[in-house]
């Protein structure tokens, strides 16, 4: 099973670096991801601070960094989904 996993995980890294490769990266782009990247981590730190929800927290490491970024407010309650359902 970790053999099939490895394979998949191999293959859509080079997808994405396929996808990467074939369109040009602005600046714009980067300053964009760059903002996108600090406003996650800065609703993310004032999620956990602020005693909104006493009894959950979203660590901040790169991946819940990443899923916020990616899906924005709705990676917020994946993960806080997640941490209900498996812990």
């Amino acid at each position: 099973m970790k053999t099939v996993w490895m394979v998949v995980f191999i293959t859509s890294l080079v997808l994405l670096l396929a996808v990467f490769i074939r369109q040009r990266i602005t600046l714009s782009m980067i300053k964009r991801f760059g903002l996108h990247l600090v406003a996650a981590a800065l609703v993310l730190y004032l999620f956990n601070f602020s005693g909104l929800i006493s009894d959950l927290y979203i660590p901040l490491n790169p991946m819940t960094i990443a899923t916020v970024v990616i899906l924005g407010v709705p990676g917020i309650f994946l993960i806080l989904g997640l941490q209900w359902v498996v812990l």
